[in-house]
This record gives C-alpha cells, structure tokens and sequence, in this order.
C-alpha cells in the first residue's frame, strides 16, 4: 500500500451526488482507491455506473460531495493536473491539426520557439507524422481522436484521462488506437485512467481493472494484471490464453455487478 506521499492518486470514501431534494441521485460511491504512480487503471461498468463521474473528479471538474480526492498528494486543479480524452475530439476546425496541438502547448506554457518541434513530436507519437499542415475535416475520426490524444499529452501532467476515446469508432480503427495509448503510456510512464464498458478494452489496456457496480458505482472487482506491456505483439496477446481467460473474467464481474 503507497503512503499518501508517493500515491499518484488517492480516492478516500468518495462519494457524489447531483440534484437535491427528491430529484437527488448518488451517482457514485462509496469509492476507496489508491494507485501508483504510472499504473494504467481500467474503469469499467455498465452505463451509468459512475466511471465517468470519476473521471470528472479526477479532472478536477467537479468536486466530492462526500470524500477526498487527491493527484500527487494535492486535491485536483482544472487544466493541470490531467490531460483528458473525451469520447468526441473536440477540436477546433478552424485550427489545422498542428494548430490545435500548438494551442495546447501555448497554454502548458512551452516557450514559442520551442512549440513547433514539440508539435511534430507529439503528432510522430501518435502516427501522424507530417499531418500539421492538414485540416481537421481533411482527416478520419480515427486520426481526429489521435490528434485529441497528442493534444492532451502536451502539457507535462502527471496524470492521462480518457473517457470512452473509441467508443464511436469502427472496430479496426478502434484496436489500433488501443495499441497506440498502450504503447504512448508505455513510453510517457504517466498515470493512465481509462473509462471504458468493454471487458475487451479493458484486458487489453489496464495494468489495473477496476470493475465498478451499477449505480450508486461502487468497487467491485479490483485487480492487477500480469501481462506483458512491452515487448509482445498485439495480436499474438489477443490470442493467448491469459489474455482470454482475463477478459472471461473481467465480462463475468461486469455482468454480475450490473445485475
């Protein structure tokens, strides 16, 4: 167990709740979760669970109605704690691809001398290389969503959130885009959390899966995964036994916790 010093995050008897009076609804909780620093944790559920209120409280969108919240030892700050993913891009179309990459590192604070040969770093790390110049409505929702990712990566945050990044893409494009955060987490050695309602995703990607409860979301199936995250090939993972008897495993939990 990581002391509160070294967790790179802390959630403490986190609970969260919208709306008031007979309209209140606990969406969450409650949660108690430590995790260490460059762990990639998988939250996964049914719809409605609260994983993406946890996301949000992570962010440091939204605050506990009960509970703590802490990033590195400090309650999250907007902007600055994460870079986050969201299910839709959201870019700017006015911006070309390298524009709105160069838009995030003006806010993380990258000197402008700097920003262009930052740009091409992060659009080489998520496979576009030499896109800068294009528009976004030039490029497929797959390459959009790696735009999103290199983006998010620009500031230097301790922490990398993605909420369903690939619900909305076809399956082929969708499995490439897992190996590219895998590696990507991989090579920053950043604290990963990634949202997602597929057992599949989750085996995949987590060197942690946890499995939350319909709502109010509560913890109930939490655990490490011992597979290789370098060094092996995506689709000979896919096929090994390991790999299929833990996503049986993860589709089980899910399935009894949404019951």
């Amino acid at each position: 167990m990581s002391s509160r010093s070294d967790a790179a995050i802390r959630i403490a008897s986190v609970s969260h709740r919208y709306g008031s009076g007979r309209d209140e609804v606990t969406a969450l909780g409650p949660v108690d979760l430590t995790v260490e620093p460059g762990a990639f944790l998988v939250l996964v559920g049914a719809s409605g669970c609260g994983k993406s209120t946890l996301l949000r409280l992570l962010a440091g969108f939204e605050s506990p109605s009960q509970g703590s919240v802490e990033i590195a030892g400090a309650a999250p700050t907007p902007g600055v704690t994460a870079g986050v993913v969201f299910q839709q891009p959201r870019l700017f179309p006015w911006r070309t691809v390298g524009g709105n990459v160069e838009l995030a590192l003006k806010y993380a604070e990258v000197p402008r001398e700097r920003r262009a040969e930052r740009r091409d770093e992060l659009l080489d790390r998520v496979g576009l290389t030499g896109t800068a110049h294009r528009r976004i409505w030039e490029i497929s929702g797959g390459q959009q969503q790696r735009v999103a990712i290199a983006r998010a990566l620009a500031a230097e945050t301790p922490l990398f959130l993605l909420d369903e990044p690939f619900a909305a893409l076809d399956a082929l494009t969708r499995e490439r885009l897992q190996e590219d955060v895998r590696q990507v987490s991989a090579e920053s050695g950043r604290t990963t959390v990634f949202v997602t309602h597929s057992a599949d995703e989750a085996a995949f990607l987590g060197s942690r899966i946890v499995v939350l409860t319909r709502r109010p979301g509560q913890v109930a199936l939490d655990i490490p995964v011992d597979l290789p995250r370098t060094g092996v090939d995506a689709d000979e993972l896919r096929r090994s036994p390991e790999y299929g008897q833990l996503r049986a495993e993860v589709g089980r939990a899910v399935k009894a916790a949404a019951a």
